[in-house]
């Protein structure tokens, strides 16, 4: 069966586990479908009168296999088998998932090696009941323009028996590889990665080209996970910038410095702000890596930075800033104001906190003009967003 999508056709495919997953809500759709109702989607979030015109969604041309970042959490089945997979949607009980229409083919394949490798080599999987167990979960990244691939063992200790063996036997396996690292992670909470981790092969990170520049990705840092939806987003974020050479810049939650080192070469000057400390080491790594001299790091608050540049009578052309689903807070945006720049580019993965934030910043005389929805996660609700503010001058 074929559909017809945003650029033509595309294959239509199913999956086995579309109902107990969870993730893929619109795989009985066809594509086109799904790209008309998430425009409807984002419009009904914004509101009547609160933007100009909401754009047709940005789609992908291959909208299948675009995670660049895959996780599975590993666990044992009745008969004491490991298996790896997703936890089944509303439940901690893992779903074992061999192949997954979301996720990178070759990150599916090492982690079925790994798989199979555990009874070999004697190590058992962690079980969060009794707390007994090595291997937790396995973390996939790859750099889809350079190839790079990183494979993390998050253990719940740091003990890892034949582990130089283990590693070797991975790269026999899979000679893509270029590092695995070891996370130690003994918490009983639900985040994947622990504070610790050693480097068992490789330099511990993997690097990425985006926009013309080159990006290293750490294990826990920040890095959008569709490659390709990333350089539609992040274009059409410098074209509403209006950057002409001569605009001082701001680039808030910059993460590892994507959006702001991607904009230095059009910006007179940028100045990223982010309280990740490991984000911003990255960030100013990914700098000297592209010879960029004109980016500024500050590991601070966002808004107590641009309330300080106020305060000191500086002042700010343009401001990106790409917040988390939770969106940004009133104080932010109470500095970002304060600041006045003359425009704002206002990237988000959530349109329901957008739409909240754009009816604070309407208070605060900036205005929202056509809204980019860009399809960053296909077959799933979720869809991102750009869009530019204009300072109003009375």
């Amino acid at each position: 069966m074929r559909e017809t999508g945003a650029r033509g056709a595309r294959q239509k495919k199913t999956c086995v586990n579309e109902k107990r997953c969870g993730s893929c809500r619109y795989l009985s759709l066809t594509y086109e479908e799904q790209l008309k109702k998430k425009e409807v989607s984002v419009r009904k979030a914004l509101g009547k009168g609160l933007t100009g015109r909401v754009m047709p969604v940005l789609g992908m041309e291959e909208p299948y296999h675009y995670r660049n970042k895959v996780t599975a959490v590993f666990a044992r089945d009745r008969k004491g088998n490991p298996i790896s997979g997703v936890y089944e949607g509303g439940t901690h009980h893992v779903l074992p998932v061999e192949e997954c229409l979301l996720e990178d083919v070759l990150a599916d394949r090492i982690i079925g090696t790994i798989r199979g490798m555990l009874k070999p080599f004697k190590i058992w999987v962690y079980e969060e009941d009794t707390r007994r167990g090595l291997l937790r979960y396995v973390l996939i990244r790859r750099g889809f323009a350079t190839g790079q691939v990183m494979v993390v063992l998050v253990t719940a200790s740091p003990i890892f028996p034949s582990k130089r063996n283990f590693v070797r036997a991975l790269l026999e396996a899979h000679p893509e590889i270029t590092t695995v690292v070891q996370n130690i992670n003994p918490r009983t909470d639900s985040l994947i990665l622990g504070d610790r981790q050693q480097v068992l092969y490789g330099k511990g990170y993997i690097e990425d080209e985006l926009c013309g520049c080159i990006f290293r990705i750490s294990p826990a840092s920040f890095y959008q996970i569709n490659p390709v939806q990333t350089r539609k987003l992040y274009e059409k974020a410098v074209e509403l910038a209006g950057l002409t050479g001569r605009e001082t810049v701001i680039d808030a939650y910059c993460g590892i410095g994507t959006i702001g080192l991607i904009a230095s070469s059009h910006a007179r000057s940028v100045e990223a702000v982010e309280l990740n400390p490991d984000a911003v080491r990255d960030a100013i790594t990914n700098a000297k890596r592209n010879h960029i001299t004109n980016v500024r790091f500050h590991r601070t608050d966002a808004g107590e930075f641009m309330a300080k540049m106020a305060a000191a009578g500086e002042h700010a052309d343009v401001l990106f800033m790409d917040p988390p689903r939770s969106g940004s807070t009133r104080e932010f945006l109470n500095c970002a104001a304060r600041l006045g720049p003359k425009r704002i580019v206002y990237i988000s993965c959530n349109p329901e906190t957008l739409g909240r934030d754009l009816k604070v910043l309407r208070t605060l005389d900036y205005r929202a003009g056509e809204v980019w929805p860009v399809d960053m996660f296909p077959w799933t609700e979720s869809c991102e967003a750009v869009v530019k503010l204009e300072k109003q001058v009375h």
